[in-house]
Parts: structure tokens; sequence; C-alpha cells
């Protein structure tokens, strides 16, 4: 197949929304989903009656600790629009990027026009109602589906697995925690610049190493935060771009993969992930390369997820990446590759990958104010540690 045949070539990004953080939040999950998706449209320079597909990732979900309270058809009653489409993402599949791609295939094969994508949290909520409203809480008799391999080895968090992997990359890698530990210092640094960021102090390398293990030798800022919050985008085809408000932000490739059961089962040593087929899959469709990358939204439910993602994708060779973001240097504003310029997960929230997404149109569109990467043209934004997608964006 051409390039030009692939299906994000007949896309572009064309609004965004997002609704202010809370930690909880004041607002019910509903009215969140409804702050972030009216601000896209409008955003986009569009009306309710314009959106003809409706997607989110996900769907409603019961189970999880409010990981994702709001679905399709409320949202649609709410809007009041009239979708001609719509398809709740499943929870395995490429990760929190599997509504966006299927907007994207929605958008290219003709059914829609504007594609209306949103991804809402609530999880701040309910870990204040119950302290046990954990993804992969042990607390109840029984863990159905994919969270059942796990709770029985007492992996009652998905720290306690992605601390496999950051032991083993230490292991692997001769590297520790005052290497790691760069990630979220970097990560504070930058969402003292984003208002709508949850946790906007700095902190210190020594502030990282003297916080409390959570399971070893993940601490507590390893760890990204609950939060209440909603994030929406507005996938139009090429064509209904042009006259838009924006200017058009290409999706100039693609790539995915998931491993067992939709988790990032372990290839080898525990020290790479199934991404790397996302990564490989994303250079193939597209004449770019890893050095014409501008900035990264890097996803990081746990600060181990950037070292790996960073390999995964090519940005870094194997074992190279927490050496590449020791010292904070090569990943600051003005470094050879800007990193998670929102604060990321570790210090904005945990929007669940899709204010990473969010982020990365941020700085294409130059609206990034204290926190912008000069002149920035491109960006990979990647999502998941359970399922793996990863998008090359630009300016169209």
């Amino acid at each position: 197949m051409q390039l030009e045949g692939y299906p994000e070539k007949q896309v572009r990004i064309t609004g965004i929304g997002q609704s202010k953080v809370g930690r909880p939040s004041d607002r019910s999950a509903l009215q969140l989903t409804l702050d972030a998706c009216l601000e896209a449209i409008e955003d986009a320079g569009l009306s309710v009656d314009d959106i003809d597909g409706l997607t989110c990732h996900f769907g409603k979900v019961a189970e999880g600790g409010g990981i994702s309270p709001v679905g399709t058809v409320e949202t649609m009653l709410a809007l009041g629009i009239r979708p001609v489409w719509t398809n709740p993402s499943s929870a395995e599949g490429p990760g929190h990027m599997g509504a966006i791609f299927q907007a994207v295939m929605a958008v290219a094969t003709g059914l829609c026009r504007h594609v209306l994508v949103f991804r809402t949290v609530g999880q701040a909520t309910a870990r204040l109602a119950s302290r046990a409203s954990t993804l992969l809480t042990g607390s109840r008799d029984r863990v159905d589906g994919g969270n059942a391999f796990f709770v029985p080895f007492h992996a009652h968090s998905p720290v306690n697995m992605w601390a496999l992997y950051a032991q083993a990359y230490f292991d692997k890698y001769g590297v520790g925690p005052e290497q790691l530990g760069w990630i979220a210092v970097n990560g504070r640094r930058m969402a003292a610049h984003n208002p709508n960021a949850i946790y906007r102090e700095p902190i210190t390398l020594d502030d990282y190493l003297s916080a409390r293990m959570i399971s070893s030798p993940l601490r507590l800022y390893d760890c990204d935060s609950h939060i209440d919050g909603s994030t929406a985008l507005i996938i139009s085809h090429k064509d209904a771009a042009k006259d838009l408000r924006n200017t058009p932000l290409a999706v100039e490739a693609m790539g995915m993969s998931i491993g067992g059961i939709g988790e990032g089962f372990h290839e080898g040593d525990f020290t790479s992930i199934p991404a790397t087929r996302a990564g490989e899959m994303l250079w193939k469709r597209t004449d770019f390369t890893p050095k014409d990358v501008d900035c990264a939204q890097i996803y990081d439910g746990f600060s181990i997820h950037i070292p790996l993602w960073l390999e995964a994708v090519g940005l870094c060779a194997p074992g190279e990446a927490v050496r590449f973001i020791e010292d904070g240097t090569r990943v600051a504003l003005d470094g050879e590759l800007p990193l998670n310029t929102s604060g990321g997960q570790l210090s904005a929230g945990r929007f669940h990958g899709y204010g990473h997404t969010h982020e990365a149109c941020v700085q294409l569109w130059g609206r990034g104010g204290g926190r912008q990467v000069k002149d920035a043209q491109s960006c990979v934004v990647v999502n998941g540690g359970y399922g793996y997608g990863a998008m090359l964006l630009r300016r169209d």
C-alpha cells in the first residue's frame, strides 16, 4: 500500500477540550464529560449538529472504581447530538488509543465527517468513597477477567506488576532510582506551567528519593494520580477540516499492538514490552524518522513506562532511555526531546492517556504558554500499559 492509502492520512484533528481536573471534583462525571466535549466542539468551530460520530474509551464500566463512569449513550442524550455511528472502545485491544483508532477508521471509510472522541475518569471520587476502589483490588471475593490472573499472585495493584519491570531494567542496564527519578522531577517542572495540572509544586531528586516506597523499587512519585476529569477531541475528514477554525493536525502515522489478554506480558526478561510492534508499525507508515520528532508525550501510568515506551518506538536505543533522561537536560523544553510537557500523568493527573494526546495538540497549535516547545511541528504520542497505541502528529 502506498503511504497515502493508509486510513490515518484521510483524517485531521480539528478541536480539543479538557475539563477542569479535580481530586475530587465538585462536578459529576457526566458534567465533566460535557465540559470537555462542548469545549472540543467549540474549539473546532463546529456545532453540536455537525457531530455525526461518537465514541469513547472503555464505554461505561461499573467495575474498576470510577475508571469509566460515562458512556456514549448518556453523552449523546445530554449533548443532544444525533450520530450515525457510535462504538465504544473495548477495554482490551490497542490500549487507550482504541477509540481514537476507531474514529480514524469511521472517518476514513466515509461513515462520518466529524467524530467526537472522549475519555472520562472519576477515580478520585470513587477512591474518596472507598479506598478499596482500585483496578486490581483484592478486596472482593472473586475477581473476574484478566485481573484474575494477577490478584492471586498478590498483584493487588498495577504498581506491583510494573515494579517487576523497573527492577529488571535496573538490574540489566546498571541504573537505579537516581536516574529514574528525573522523570518525576522533569514532570513537575513542566506541570508548573500547566494551570490544569493537579500537582504544580517543583520537586527535587532528593524529594523523590526520600518519598515512601510503594512497591519496590517504585516510590510515591513514580505513580500517577487518581483524578476526576474528561478529555475530548474531534477527528474530522481532511476535506471537512480545511475551513474550520484551527490549522488541522495530521495523523501522520499510527501503530498498535497488544500483549497477552490485553496485558503487557513480558518478553524475555521484563525489560521490554509488546509496544515494540506498535513502534515498528508507526515508522513503516511514514517517511518521518525518530530524528524528525520535535517533542514526545509518553504514557506514564508509572515512571518505568516512559523508558520502556521511548525504546519501543525507537526514540532511544534499548537500555539507553533512563540515561537519556538523567539530569533532565535533554528532555527539558529547550532540550533534544522535550518530554511530557503537561506534566504527564505523574503530575497533571491520570487522564488515562488522553491527556497526552490533548497536550500533543496543545504543542502543535502553539498554545503551551510557559511550557511551549519552540517551533513544534511534530509530536509522538503513545498511550497504554495494557495494550499499546502510538501516533505521530504533525501540523498540516
